[in-house]
């Protein structure tokens, strides 16, 4: 095998939908651009995301150095993690000595890429250690280093921090305004969420689906779960929809599955799609359908096939950034209040013409990164 090195880092495996479809679009565009390259993911869950992703590229291998690496810093400082993941991904053994062989194969690829989603950011202080080990690999042994779709917020460090610990990367690419704001560095650039990455039907289940789909989750919220029932129930009601109209998308098997238990019984009929058939045969996402959710991922994906919704944010200065995100770079969702129905102007269809700038400046992303 003749190909190139390639190390990608992402939150994989957990399985969370959103973070699955982002990293399997990156494979599944070297597969197409580099089949003979040896691709290293990186990942939390390294024997979940083989099940999910080890399909989609030839030669795509798992681990989770730099996430065992992350996780034995011995604090809950970002900047003490950024100092941490420096010193463990230049000596091998440091910190977690039962990773020395992961970071002696770090030290032989030929490119390091950080994949999109919002797990860098002060929820998760410890995942510093990953810009860090990122940063040591491109100034200590002067690889390529790349990060792209990064939501920061809520930032893991002041600004001047983390402009200084990514100024040696080739490329430090963000989703949104706010993560934006804290780079200072001219490798900085502003693409939106990796989901958009080479969007084709392939991605979508293409079967007859219903008119109205749901995704609403129990994890990471500022109020109770209760206040996004009451957002499901409310909204459903005064749209007046009959329970066999509506569809329910798992987006992290078992806490998306609370909402739907508790409204099913009022609304009969209603469709439930597992994890494990959403991602074996496609989003059922498409033109013309109603949603509602409250994950980020959920809302680009489906806004992108032209699809019309209602986006409740749950946890302030971190998911509500990124649906606003989403409504800044051109969709036209309504942003709802969990607790509350869907506004009464609640939302258009999709992205419109948006969508092919959005695209193309992520195609063209990748061709940077990746050029010989």
């Amino acid at each position: 095998m003749a190909g190139r090195r390639i190390y990608l880092v992402a939150s994989s495996g957990y399985p969370n939908y959103g973070d699955e479809f982002l990293a399997g679009q990156w494979l599944r565009r070297l597969a197409r651009t580099e089949p003979d390259a040896e691709v290293w993911l990186d990942c939390p869950n390294p024997g979940g995301a083989e099940l999910l992703l080890g399909h989609l590229h030839p030669h795509v291998r798992f681990t989770d150095t730099l996430f065992r690496i992350a996780w034995a810093v011995p604090t809950e400082d970002a900047a003490e993690a950024v100092e941490f993941g420096r010193t463990a991904a230049r000596q091998p053994g440091f910190g977690a000595p039962h990773r020395a062989a992961g970071v002696e194969l770090l030290h032989t690829v030929d490119l390091v890429h950080v994949l999109g989603g919002g797990y860098l950011n002060a929820i998760w202080p410890r995942h510093a250690a990953l810009l860090g080990a990122a940063a040591t690999m491109a100034e200590d042994f002067d690889r390529p280093v790349a990060a792209t779709g990064q939501g920061l917020l809520p930032a893991l460090l002041p600004a001047e921090a983390l402009t200084e610990v990514t100024k040696a990367y080739t490329v430090v690419d963000v989703r949104d305004a706010g993560s934006r704001a804290l780079l200072g560095g001219g490798n900085v650039t502003q693409t939106g969420d990796d989901c958009l990455l080479d969007l084709g039907r392939e991605s979508f289940d293409q079967r007859e689906s219903v008119s109205v789909m749901m995704c609403l989750q129990s994890d990471l919220l500022d109020g109770d779960v209760e206040q996004v029932v009451e957002s499901a129930r409310a909204t459903l009601t005064a749209w007046g929809v009959d329970g066999s109209k509506v569809g329910y998308v798992e987006g992290i098997p078992g806490q998306d599955r609370v909402v739907f238990d508790r409204i099913s019984e009022q609304f009969p009929g209603m469709r439930f799609y597992p994890f494990t058939e959403v991602w074996r045969d496609g989003l059922p996402a498409r033109r013309g359908q109603r949603w509602i959710t409250t994950r980020p991922d959920l809302h680009v994906l489906a806004a992108a096939t032209g699809a019309w919704g209602v986006a409740f944010p749950v946890h302030a200065g971190y998911d509500d950034l990124a649906h606003r995100a989403l409504v800044d770079q051109g969709s036209r969702w309504a942003i709802g209040t969990p607790g509350e129905a869907a506004p009464e102007t609640h939302g258009e269809a999709g992205f419109g013409s948006a969508l092919e700038g959005l695209t193309t400046a992520k195609r063209e992303l990748a061709e940077r990164i990746y050029a010989r």
